[in-house]
């Protein structure tokens, strides 16, 4: 029987499995730096596979967290985490937020190096109560307040788990070594850089990620291009507060620093090499009406068609912030929230997958080419092994979404985890015996 039949036979036997998980994670869903259940799911299912894994300190550099929650609410999640079965000695070794992990399997025969990264988190969404949503319907929908899997990181993390069982099984066909990567904080692009800061794509000569999203069960874009360098920030000013009538002049207001760096940021003029764009998505301020505001944040994002447009749009951003509140005898403090390269699939190793695929049969819609239009942090990753002369890839899945991602309503049809879980199996086999 060759590894296309078999890979085929243990993705469907793992069906039901897979789809169980799935619901689990999205019952249980946790955001970026707070997945203490999720990672520990993970720890369990790989250790019990048979892989050596890697998880806390070991994967994480704590310099390189973007976004981090408190230390408060960190403390909260990892209690809850245990209230909802996790295993309590891995939650500890992940304090902080470290919440990474990596399962390492190294086969007998000498060859290549494979990494597959799937990301854990959810987003801050208050879920579907109604009927019309599934999860709800089917008694499967978030446990947590204001946190939803509305993105369909419970099903790479699922999908991933097939794929680390089938890898197991098959070890004495493959050569080399796969490198699992589960990772945090992935909304926000937050987790990636932490992982690469501790090596986690170091020495791999492939890398494979891919995400489900809106066309229809039996769609594969296999080349995706178009990933945004992108850095999200938190500017905080501080002044000083005053009576808004007796004393206004001794006041040093940060709601208009604040405003005016609002403004200003729109009229950064942009850049001709490519797409560049810049936001203000939050301004708050102020105490009360007659106060002078002491205190104001904005969070903003820049993006660019490579890092070094974005890098010259976050540049003249800082400039614009530190003058804005200099005009108005303000501190500010800009805090890095999040951020990720940009990005494209390496041709050659393009090409390989869309032959599979084609080879597999279980795909009916192939587009060889998808701009994805936005940023996603695995794109650090990809650039690591493209720099260190090896290949990436991304992938989109369709999955017949019942709602854009992101959206209270998110939902996908669980066949898609089937066939990502066939597809990426039987590309890293390819990839580990030729």
């Amino acid at each position: 029987m060759n590894l296309d039949i078999k890979i085929a036979e243990l993705a469907k036997s793992l069906e039901e499995k897979t789809i169980t998980r799935r619901r689990d994670f999205h019952r249980y869903p946790e955001t970026g730096w707070t997945e203490f259940r999720t990672a520990s799911i993970v720890l369990e299912n790989l250790i019990s596979l048979g892989y050596d894994v890697k998880f806390g300190d070991a994967v994480i550099d704590e310099t390189n967290m973007m976004g981090v929650p408190s230390s408060t609410i960190l403390e909260e999640n990892m209690k809850r985490a245990i209230s909802q079965g996790a295993n309590s000695d891995f939650v500890a070794k992940m304090a902080g937020g470290k919440t990474g992990v990596i399962g390492i399997m190294n086969f007998t025969k000498p060859g290549p190096t494979v990494a597959l990264r799937f990301d854990m988190d959810c987003n801050d969404i208050v879920e579907a109560a109604d009927e019309k949503h599934r999860p709800s319907r089917d008694g499967f929908a978030s446990m947590n307040p204001g946190c939803m899997h509305a993105c369909g990181h419970d099903g790479h993390t699922a999908a991933g788990l097939a794929i680390a069982e089938i890898l197991s099984i098959l070890k004495d066909e493959l050569a080399g070594t796969i490198k699992l990567i589960f990772q945090p904080a992935e909304e926000g692009v937050r987790g990636a850089k932490a992982m690469l800061a501790k090596g986690a794509v170091d020495h791999v000569d492939f890398f494979l990620a891919a995400h489900l999203m809106m066309p229809k069960v039996g769609y594969l874009a296999y080349d995706v291009q178009g990933f945004l360098a992108t850095s999200k920030f938190d500017a905080t000013f501080t002044g000083v507060p005053s009576h808004a009538g007796a004393a206004p002049e001794i006041g040093k207001n940060s709601l208009l620093a604040a405003a005016i760096a609002a403004i200003n940021l729109q009229a950064i003029p942009r850049h001709s090499d490519g797409i560049s764009r810049v936001n203000v998505g939050v301004l708050n301020a102020g105490t009360g009406r007659n106060v002078v505001p002491a205190n104001a944040v904005i969070k903003v994002e820049t993006r660019g068609a490579t890092s070094k447009i974005n890098d010259y749009i976050y540049a003249c951003a800082e400039k614009i912030i530190k003058s804005s509140a200099a005009m108005y005898d303000n501190t500010v403090t800009i805090s890095q929230m999040g951020g990720a390269a940009n990005g494209s699939n390496s041709p050659k190793l393009t090409k390989t997958i869309g032959s599979i695929a084609k080879r597999l049969g279980i795909f009916n819609q192939y587009e060889s080419l998808a701009n994805i239009g936005g940023s996603e942090d695995s794109s650090y990753f990809m650039d690591k092994v493209q720099k260190n002369g090896g290949q990436a890839a991304y992938m989109i899945i369709g999955a017949s979404l019942t709602a854009i991602n992101h959206n209270l309503y998110f939902d996908f049809d669980e066949k898609a985890l089937i066939l990502e879980a066939q597809l990426i199996a039987t590309i890293t086999s390819d990839l580990l015996t030729k």
